[in-house]
């Protein structure tokens, strides 16, 4: 046994791998080793920067805490959206080659070079055109509102005016995949419950479109009264099988008005702070929206963006129209003279442990790192609030299909049973 598991620890496999050298040329190829720490040793005595690597099977897919080992497929379309993934790709990618010393137009040069993804690879092309034209990194970029955000621009800004360019761009991919990690918890808890609906979805339209039609032939031949419930049935199904134009079209008008009204200031508002007061739910939101604040903002700061830019940016970077309406007041209040900590507990929109933390880092002068412990605490938290949220929906949609589907067996039931007593 124990020679078994020492052939097994020393097990070789072949890693794929993309790397540069030092005057910047991209070379690629397979290397037999036990894992990915050794692949990167090999390749760095060998003189190169290693850039990709694919884990044994796929020439795609791996994983690194630094590198990109995990890329999407992508159609060929310019015009195809830079997803967060991509992005975060590109940034590890470029911080490797940043940090590895070499330049940066040749650093952009190399990741327009072995990008996949269309739309950025013509983004990175036009950045490094603009880059030897003269314009800064974060002007080139700026030029990208579709790609590269403000909160993005800002950083690789402050990181060239403090000459720290690769450390930001270290603190920006560590920022991305935290942020990724917290999007991918909540979007992986949707799954499951939309399944659920669409399964639900699905079992009523078979019932009413197709098993309840068939029970109407058979009453009508044997011109019995049915039960009032039975009645009621046999309405709503001939009014969705023969007016399902009018179901439709009365769905897609009120998603119209939904999306309308959601668009406009006064709606947002509505259902953002509606959404807030609904129990689980509204909890969950709330320390998403605290999460995403705290870090934001602390990468901000620690980067060297100044306090009120860094409020401004992150104001536009929530989802919640309530809470960024209050970083709107926290930013004037800031701008006057006070600090962050007073006007968020007279606002009364963040939790008390959130503004109690960063009461402390101002009295201690470590409001960055406190606002990181903020953004930690609260992506825990998220992390239950979402294992509490699909524990407790999980049996509350299993018992509402059963309702529904006993709300469509039961009639039929009744009916079957009224002709059996009246045929006794």
């Amino acid at each position: 046994m124990a020679a078994y598991a020492c052939r097994a620890e020393n097990a070789m496999a072949e890693f794929y791998y993309k790397a540069s050298d030092r005057g910047g040329k991209v070379v690629q190829g397979s290397i037999q080793a036990p894992d990915q720490s050794a692949v990167i040793a090999q390749l760095r005595k060998m003189g190169y920067i290693p850039i990709r690597i694919a884990a044994p099977g796929s020439r795609r897919s791996g994983s690194s805490p630094w590198l990109n080992l995990n890329l999407d497929l992508q159609l060929a379309n310019p015009f195809a959206r830079v997803s967060g993934k991509t992005l975060l790709a590109f940034t590890q990618e470029l911080s490797t080659l940043i940090r590895s010393g070499l330049p940066l137009d040749r650093s952009l040069s190399i990741i327009a070079e072995i990008t996949d993804h269309p739309r950025l690879k013509k983004t990175a092309e036009e950045v490094l055109k603009d880059v030897r034209g003269g314009k800064s990194l974060s002007d080139a970029f700026a030029r990208h509102p579709a790609v590269f955000n403000k909160l993005y621009v800002s950083m690789v800004r402050a990181g060239e005016a403090g000459g720290v360019l690769d450390v930001v761009f270290e603190r920006l991919t560590d920022f991305m995949e935290r942020s990724q990690n917290l999007k991918s918890t909540v979007s992986n808890a949707v799954i499951y419950p939309a399944v659920i609906i669409v399964f639900m979805a699905l079992v009523m339209a078979v019932l009413i479109v197709f098993i309840i039609p068939r029970f109407v032939d058979i009453f009508k031949t044997l011109g019995q009264e049915l039960p009032a419930s039975t009645q009621l049935l046999l309405y709503v199904s001939n009014a969705i099988t023969g007016y399902w134009w009018l179901v439709l079209l009365t769905v897609l008008g009120l998603y119209v008005w939904f999306k309308k009204y959601s668009a406009t200031e006064a709606g947002r508002r509505t259902i953002d702070s509606a959404l807030l007061r609904i129990a689980i739910i509204g909890d969950l939101i709330l320390k998403v929206e605290v999460a995403r604040f705290a870090r934001t903002l602390g990468t901000l700061i620690s980067s060297g963006v100044p306090i009120l830019q860094a409020l401004a940016i992150v104001k536009d970077i929530v989802g919640n129209v309530v809470v960024g309406s209050s970083i709107v007041r926290i930013h004037k209040e800031v701008k006057e003279g006070r600090g962050v900590s007073a006007p968020m507990r007279a606002d009364g929109v963040f939790p008390p442990l959130s503004v109690h933390m960063l009461r402390v880092g101002e009295e201690t002068g470590r409001m960055e790192e406190m606002l990181m412990k903020v953004a930690d605490t609260y992506d825990g938290e998220v992390h239950n609030a979402v294992k509490r949220f699909v524990s407790f929906l999980e049996p509350a949609l299993i018992v509402i299909m059963a309702a529904l589907v006993i709300a469509v067996i039961v009639p039929i039931i009744l009916a079957i049973v009224s002709i059996n007593d009246v045929g006794m």
